[in-house]
C-alpha cells in the first residue's frame, strides 16, 4: 500500500515564473497608449493629411511602418533583455510633454510633431531602461523621417536645389545642341524659357529616395558603414536623375511639342526618373559589395 502511495503521490505544482524587475503589464501600455492617443489626436490627424495630401511627405506612411517591423524583427533580442528603469526617462517625458504644449501655442506643428517622439522615448527610457532604448534607437531615428520638414528649412533647401538643377541642366541642354541662357532658376530656351520651380527641384524624390535607400540598405546589408553609404549615395543620385528629367524636358520642348512635354510626360518622366534612380542605387550597392569583398580578400591575403 505505501508503494502505491509513493507511486500515486501529487506532484508540487509549479510557480508561475515572477515578472522580471520593471516588467510593465499589457494593459498599462494600453493605458498609456490612449492616454497618448487622446494628446496627440488632432496632431497626429493633421500629419496624416499631410503625407495624403502634399506630394513632397508621401513616404512619411511608410515610415511608422517600417520601425513597427523592425522592432517586431528584434523582439526575441529585445525579450532576452532585462529592464533597468531609469528616472532620467522623466526628464525626457517632460521634455517631449513641454514640446507639445510650446507647439500647439505656438502653432508649430513640427515642434509638436516631434515632440511625440521624445515622448515615446521618455516612456521606453523611463519603465525599460537605456539599454532598451540603445535597441530600439535605429526605428527611433527614422521616425523623424515621418515628419514634414518646417516651412523655413524646406525653402532654404529647395531653394538652392533649384539653382543647381538649373545648371546642371544648363550645362548639358548645349551638349544636345540646344543653345541655353540660364536666369536663376529659369532656363531660356530658342523655343521658350523653361522655369525649374519648386515642384521641380528635386527635393521630392530626394526625401523618398533617401528613405528607401535606408530601408534599402537595412534589408540587403548586415553593416553599418555600407547602409550609410547607401543613404548618402541617395543625394547626389536624386539632384543628378533631377537634372536629366529637365534635360529630357527641355529637348521636347524644343524637338517636340511645349504643351506636352510640360503636360503629361512631364509628370511620367517622373515616374520613370525615380525608376532609373532606383536602378542607380542598385548599382551603387553592387559597387559597395564589391568593394567589401575586395578588402576583405587583401585582409585574408
Amino acid at each position: 500500500m505505501s508503494q502505491v502511495l509513493e507511486g500515486t503521490a501529487v506532484q508540487p505544482a509549479k510557480e508561475p515564473p515572477l515578472p522580471k524587475p520593471g516588467f510593465v503589464p499589457l494593459w498599462q501600455w494600453a493605458i498609456i497608449a490612449a492616454f497618448t492617443g487622446f494628446l496627440y489626436y488632432d496632431i497626429l490627424k493633421l500629419l496624416a493629411d499631410a503625407w495624403f495630401n502634399d506630394p513632397n511627405f508621401s513616404h512619411g506612411v511608410l515610415v511608422p511602418f517600417f520601425s513597427g517591423y523592425v522592432v517586431w524583427s528584434n523582439r526575441e533580442k529585445l525579450a532576452a533583455m532585462t529592464p533597468k528603469p531609469s528616472m532620467a526617462g522623466a526628464l525626457v517625458i517632460a521634455f517631449g510633454l513641454s514640446g507639445l504644449i510650446v507647439g500647439t501655442l505656438g502653432s508649430e506643428l513640427f515642434v509638436s510633431r516631434t515632440s511625440l517622439l521624445f515622448l515615446i522615448a521618455g516612456y521606453v527610457i523611463f519603465f525599460l531602461g537605456w539599454n532598451y532604448f540603445r535597441g530600439v534607437i535605429f526605428p527611433w531615428l527614422f521616425l523623424f523621417l515621418m515628419v514634414p520638414i518646417p516651412a523655413i528649412i524646406f525653402n532654404q533647401i529647395t531653394f538652392p536645389l533649384q539653382l543647381l538643377a538649373s545648371e546642371l541642366a544648363s550645362f548639358l541642354l548645349p551638349i544636345f545642341g540646344v543653345p541655353v541662357l540660364r536666369e536663376g532658376n529659369v532656363i531660356q530656351l530658342p523655343a521658350m524659357p523653361l522655369e525649374v520651380a519648386e515642384a521641380c527641384s528635386g527635393i521630392r524624390s530626394l526625401m523618398s529616395l533617401t528613405t528607401l535607400a535606408i530601408v534599402y540598405g537595412f534589408f540587403l546589408e548586415t553593416k553599418t558603414w555600407p547602409r550609410v553609404w547607401l543613404a548618402l549615395s541617395a543625394i547626389p543620385i536624386a539632384v543628378a536623375a533631377n537634372a536629366f528629367r529637365i534635360v529630357g524636358t527641355g529637348l521636347m520642348v524644343q524637338h517636340w511639342d511645349p504643351e506636352k512635354a510640360l503636360g503629361f510626360f512631364h509628370e511620367f518622366s517622373g515616374w520613370v526618373i525615380f525608376i532609373v534612380s532606383l536602378g542607380l542605387l542598385f548599382a551603387v550597392h553592387s559597387g559597395v559589395k564589391a568593394l567589401v569583398n575586395y578588402v576583405g580578400a587583401k585582409k585574408t591575403a
